[in-house]
């Protein structure tokens, strides 16, 4: 069996939840104390032996490959004459963290065009593919537990979270699932955005994925879905009616960021700014001294 060493990562989405601030700045790009949301992401990449990083992105998004691309001089000649050394190393860092490939989206709109637009880099492999705009910190990290249930059961692996509340149930993939055993499933369906009265569990599927080959000529094979765009869920459940096993593996020791509206961004905002060795604690007194 190949090894996971490819990372697709959507970043091709209009943002509209974030307007105006994303008319001319991706929502992967909004920051989280002193990092976008998207480094997050690779970092988890990453650090879970990934080397290729292929990010599908659209029009506005050259920020994306701004960031990932090496300082320019007169930034490092700015950091040098300020004795600025750790500066210097983190922002090298970014650079060096993997291969960077950039795609320009193609298709119809849907969480699953990004993902085929991707099929020329990837070829005939197994890859990963994380969306840029939400996150889990986990220990190992998520996409490191992935793979190892990859390793061991083949087929299709999707990260897991548990929704505890029942009326967020219907802004995920919802799964419906048997035991395998521990904290690994194997889902018998995925209802995309149930109601919370349709939904089968409370395990939602989202956010992180293993994918074989096999997904694209089920992603060029898909006719619109609902809301009439293309789904990565309904590809990959045309593998699950071939016979191939879905998992999805709830994901140990993590904390599930979701960057992807306002009020969940201030959350993840202000409570990795808590976690910030060079401000928790004045940004701690300060949110304690505010009149609430």
């Amino acid at each position: 069996m190949k090894g996971i060493t490819k990372a697709v990562i959507p970043a091709a989405g209009f943002g509209t939840r974030f307007l105006p601030q994303t008319k001319a700045m991706p929502k992967e790009m909004l920051p989280i104390v002193d990092k976008p949301v998207i480094q997050y992401v690779v970092e988890e990449a990453v650090n879970s032996g990934i080397l290729d990083v292929v990010v599908v992105t659209g029009a506005a998004k050259r920020a994306i490959e701004d960031h990932f691309d090496a300082a320019n001089a007169d930034l490092i000649k700015n950091l040098e004459a300020g004795g600025k050394e750790k500066l210097i190393k983190e922002v090298n860092r970014i650079s060096e963290m993997a291969n960077f490939i950039y795609i320009r989206q193609k298709g119809p709109y849907g969480n699953g065009t990004p993902v085929l637009s991707a099929e020329p880099v990837i070829e005939n492999e197994p890859f990963a593919a994380l969306w840029g705009d939400e996150f889990i910190y986990a220990e190992p990290p998520r996409l490191s537990q992935m793979i190892k249930v990859y390793e061991k059961y083949g087929g299709v692996v999707i990260s897991g979270v548990r929704i505890e509340k029942e009326e967020d149930l219907k802004r995920y993939g919802i799964a419906d699932v048997e035991p395998v055993e521990g904290n690994v499933f194997k889902i018998k369906g995925i209802v995309e955005k149930p109601e919370p009265h349709e939904a089968p569990s409370n395990i939602a599927t989202h956010g992180a994925y293993i994918l074989p080959p096999e997904i694209f000529p089920a992603l060029k094979g898909l006719k619109p879905g609902k809301g009439g765009e293309i789904w990565l869920v309904d590809a990959i459940n045309v593998l699950r009616d071939q016979g191939m096993p879905i998992y999805t593996v709830e994901i140990q020791n993590g904390k599930y960021y979701d960057t992807g509206n306002k009020l969940e961004y201030m959350k993840t905002a202000v409570e990795l700014a808590l976690q910030h060795p060079d401000i928790n604690g004045e940004f701690r007194e300060f949110l304690k001294n505010l009149k609430l």
